[in-house]
């Protein structure tokens, strides 16, 4: 565990919690910010941070980007965050997802994790340490992409501007991992993960055909559902090799000296046993199988068009998330060479890489744990490779070193199930920690 530092005593200006909440009520949908545009964030974001607005050098880049400058010295840190979110069905909520209830020292909301509010903890930093005349060690990029639920060009256009200037980032850091507890079973201690690296994606298509015939004179031969069928059952069993990666070791071994009872056991042996340890991970399933291996995932399935017709079409999509070291091209090859059966082809929607592995050793790094430390003293600083896709991956190929996936907020496991999901809801304590944090980070990175 990092030594903690001194906390920075600036005055922070109270009502985050009610910041969020204005920026909850604001309907930012990823389908809703395409169809309106971004004015009414825009006019909301000045509202709510104007000396943000007053002092910093604002640009629009493409059309749901936005790039904050504090021009001070250096190459700059790069904080980023996005203000799009999923959909939410009201119906299926406790409240209305976009009420901004605060109740009983909690936000309520849709994007009050994903990804207000690590954007207002962000924001209210910077706006404290321009009230309290304070200066970052660094220039300060602020970067805010409206498309990011939708895979959409901010975050690249953004990184690809950056590189055109010549601006190389000295540190990266984006939404990712949180601070949460128990994050892998046996392993009970407040531990703030952070993404060093993320897995790649491949979207494919599988279409198998058959002849088609009545369905009151099925065919000995297999039907194109049956074909389907067929081969997804062979691929359920997970083909991928199962790999104990660099990061995967080092985030037991963060562990060491920390971890007690059979936790301890497990941050012991698990390093020295690569491919054991990787095989029962892959068992255990879930979290701790997807850090180990190629995860996969049918999302969509279509066949038929009547209920009494054997159609002679039928197709899946598979949704795959890429191990560290495992290419596109090895996933395709992979799913043809376990299906074995010529009758179905396999279509690359899109595909890309995992992204590479940012350093642990080096000065950024550093100065993550130490604001961890500031907000968080109890937390353990542990690297890991996210699991999902994030905004961060644009930035990956200027930034291989030091680029970070890690949201300064404290998160329940049921918090984290939320995420996307129904309920959404943050603490006002992780607001305040959040907060904490970002000022720790922008006054004490190294020059």
């Amino acid at each position: 565990m990092p030594e903690t530092p001194a906390t920075d005593a600036s005055p922070v200006r109270p009502g985050i919690a009610e910041r969020l909440s204005r920026l909850i009520q604001l309907d930012t949908v990823s389908a809703t910010v395409v169809a309106n545009g971004t004015g009414a964030f825009e006019s909301l974001l000045e509202e709510l941070y104007p000396l943000v607005h007053e002092h910093l050098k604002k640009e629009r880049i493409g059309e749901r980007g936005f790039l904050f400058t504090w021009e001070v010295s250096g190459d700059p840190v790069v904080l980023m965050a996005h203000f799009d979110t999923v959909p939410a069905v009201a119906a299926e909520w406790g409240f209305d997802p976009f009420s901004g209830r605060i109740e009983n020292g909690v936000v309520h909301g849709r994007g009050a994790v994903d990804d207000k509010g690590a954007l207002v903890t962000l924001l209210d930093a910077v706006e404290n340490l321009l009230a309290a005349g304070r200066t970052p060690a660094r220039t300060v990029l602020v970067s805010l992409g409206g498309d990011e639920e939708t895979t959409g060009p901010s975050a690249r256009t953004i990184s690809e501007e950056l590189h055109a200037r010549g601006i190389r980032p000295w540190l990266v850091l984006d939404e990712g991992g949180a601070v949460v507890n128990a994050p892998l079973p046996a392993l009970d201690r407040q531990s703030a993960m952070v993404g060093v690296a993320e897995k790649g994606a491949v979207t494919a298509r599988l279409t198998a055909t058959a002849p088609p015939s009545h369905a009151a004179t099925p065919s000995r031969a297999p039907s194109a559902p049956e074909r389907l069928a067929k081969a997804l059952t062979r691929l359920r069993r997970n083909p991928f090799p199962k790999r104990l990666n660099h990061t995967a070791r080092s985030m037991f071994q963060a562990y060491d000296g920390v971890a007690t009872g059979i936790g301890k056991v497990l941050v012991t042996v698990t390093p020295r046993l690569g491919p054991v340890a990787a095989r029962v991970l892959a068992r255990l399933g879930g979290e701790p199988a997807a850090i180990v291996q190629t995860t996969l995932a049918v999302t969509m399935l279509e066949s038929g068009t009547a209920h009494n017709v054997i159609p002679n079409t039928a197709s899946a999509v598979l949704n795959l998330r890429l191990a560290v070291g495992d290419s596109v091209e090895q996933v395709v090859t992979t799913l043809t060479r376990t299906i074995r059966d010529e009758s179905i082809t396999i279509d690359l929607l899109e595909g890309y890489p995992a992204s590479p592995e940012s350093r642990t050793d080096n000065a950024q790094w550093r100065s993550i744990t130490d604001a961890v430390g500031a907000a968080y003293p109890e937390a353990v600083v542990v690297p890991y490779v996210m699991l999902a896709a994030s905004d961060a991956r644009h930035f990956h190929p200027f930034t291989p070193d030091a680029t970070y996936r890690f949201a300064p907020l404290a998160m329940s496991a049921g918090e984290r199930a939320a995420i996307h999901g129904i309920d959404e809801q943050v603490t006002v304590d992780a607001l305040v920690r959040g907060e904490q944090f970002y000022r720790q980070l922008l006054l004490h990175v190294p020059t």
